[in-house]
């Protein structure tokens, strides 16, 4: 069966809608934030609409936390959606739990027009007729039931014997044009009738999710390539929507490459590169994650690794995305990451340290006045110089801290040179006779005094008092952070280190 050939199909004068459907499972994958993101930007860029709507069947496996995880990720990326949950629509309830009379509707339709069937086979009775064909037992379904009489099923049901409804697969082969990865064929025979109604008459996946898509005129079903496998299937139920009426047309399917992780195995909910909130609380901005995501498969260009969410959403065709499994590179999204933080309006750079601050205890849950100046004058002080918005607190607490409460890090100890007492002598002379307190004025004294007099190297002379101003070996430019905590605190800070020396 090829699509084009006898059904009718998308075509490029047709609106593009498409769909974002996760379960509630667990906190968002990157490779799921990562199909959102493609088909958020597919819509986009053709002026379509996204659709976005929650497959919560599985009552075990759901939960409303994984839910609302779900809304704060898509809320936090600016992943925005046009119908769904939250913000309704034409085809509303867009939660799968909610929708079960329509199913109902659906399945009747379908056993009316013959293309569903009922099946008693146990999986043992499956099984005990492969053996004694001779066939491989993983075969699955023989589709045994699809042609029982009226006669043979009466008695079945009158044995009090449960009935799953199978769909009847085609005869003939299954082939459909892959937006991603071409002609894709699957022979005969090789997909057995699939269940689609639990004995219970509870509706499955294999049913729900293209019911759904058909009922809401999805046109572009851009998923990920683990569900490639049960493509013959939607094409096949698809094909008997379309014959009762309820599908207009057949979709356009494109399948995205894997997320790979360590060791070319596949991403996994287990490793932390995949916590999406794991990313956020390290300090990714959505900029810098959203370009990196983009990457998992697309490129604006051979050489163009940096763009913004408006050049995605320009230049994204899914026709583009390759086929290749995409590898995360940590280090890779942590320097792309780095690039957007500095392409940041410093008053944003601002306002996105304040949360990674105050989580931290740097500042508190209602900063100070004070704590915002400090907060306003440091900031441009690192903005060239991290990558992750989490490293912020580690950098810039010495500057919130009581001059009394500075504590040394043990590298930046070890660095202390042996005649730490005649650095420190020296560096306090110079810094009480400096006439003003401002970054220039103070590196002239200093390396007139250490550098020129005393015949250190910078690195040597400007350390002891880097380390008694932050605690670290390394920190923010140390000029400007001595002006930032002004004169008192700076000399009170160099005279307590100098206490501590013989």
């Amino acid at each position: 069966m090829t699509i084009a050939a006898d059904l009718p199909t998308v075509t490029d004068a047709t609106p593009v809608r498409v769909r974002f459907c996760p379960s509630p499972t667990g906190t968002p994958h990157v490779g799921l934030i990562r199909t959102a993101l493609f088909n958020w930007a597919y819509a986009r860029h053709t002026g379509g609409k996204l659709i976005f709507r929650i497959e919560d069947t599985d009552a075990a496996r759901d939960s409303e936390e994984s839910y609302e995880q779900l809304l704060e990720a898509m809320r936090w990326l600016g992943i925005d959606w046009d119908e769904g949950v939250e913000v309704g629509g034409p085809h509303a309830p867009y939660r799968q739990s909610q929708r079960g009379d329509l199913y109902r509707d659906v399945i009747d339709r379908l056993v009316a027009a013959g293309h569903l069937y009922e099946s008693f086979s146990t999986p043992d009775e499956v099984e005990e007729r492969h053996r004694a064909a001779g066939r491989d037992v993983k075969l699955g379904y023989d589709n045994f039931d699809r042609d029982l009489t009226e006669e043979q099923k009466e008695a079945f049901r009158s044995a009090g014997r449960p009935a799953v409804l199978r769909l009847r697969m085609p005869d003939e082969d299954i082939t459909f044009t892959d937006l991603v990865r071409g002609d894709i064929t699957f022979r005969a025979g090789s997909v057995p009738d699939f269940a689609v109604v639990r004995a219970n008459g509870a509706p499955l996946y294999t049913l729900v999710n293209p019911v759904d898509d058909a009922l809401m005129g999805i046109t572009h079903v851009l998923r990920g390539e683990d569900l490639l496998s049960s493509t013959p299937r939607q094409v096949a139920l698809y094909r008997a929507l379309i014959d009762i009426g309820v599908a207009r047309y057949m979709p356009l399917f494109g399948h995205l490459p894997y997320v790979m992780g360590q060791g070319n195995k596949k991403l996994s909910k287990r490793d932390p590169e995949s916590n999406l909130f794991l990313h956020r609380e390290r300090g990714f901005i959505r900029e810098g994650l959203l370009n990196y995501l983009s990457l998992l498969g697309w490129s604006l260009s051979a050489d163009e690794d940096i763009f913004s969410v408006e050049q995605l959403v320009e230049k994204f065709d899914v026709r583009d995305v390759l086929a290749n499994p995409a590898r995360f590179d940590l280090k890779k999204a942590e320097a792309i990451n780095g690039t957007h933080v500095r392409l940041l309006d410093p008053a944003e750079f601002r306002s996105r340290l304040l949360p990674y601050l105050a989580a931290a205890g740097v500042i508190g849950a209602d900063p100070t006045e004070d704590e915002l100046r400090i907060v306003a004058e440091a900031a441009p002080l690192i903005q060239e110089r991290i990558t992750l918005l989490g490293e912020a607190p580690e950098m810039l607490a010495f500057l919130f801290k009581a001059n009394d409460a500075i504590d040394i890090a043990d590298d930046a100890r070890k660095g202390l040179p042996e005649n730490l007492g005649e650095v420190l002598d020296v560096t306090l002379a110079a810094l009480e006779a400096c006439p003003t307190w401002d970054a220039e004025a103070l590196q002239s004294a200093l390396r007139s005094a250490l550098v020129d007099t005393l015949g250190l190297k910078p690195r040597l002379a400007f350390g002891p008092l880097r380390t008694a101003i932050s605690g670290r070996r390394i920190s923010p430019p140390l000029f400007e952070s001595m002006v930032i905590l002004g004169r008192n605190s700076s000399l009170a800070r160099v005279r307590a280190l100098r206490a501590t020396v013989g």
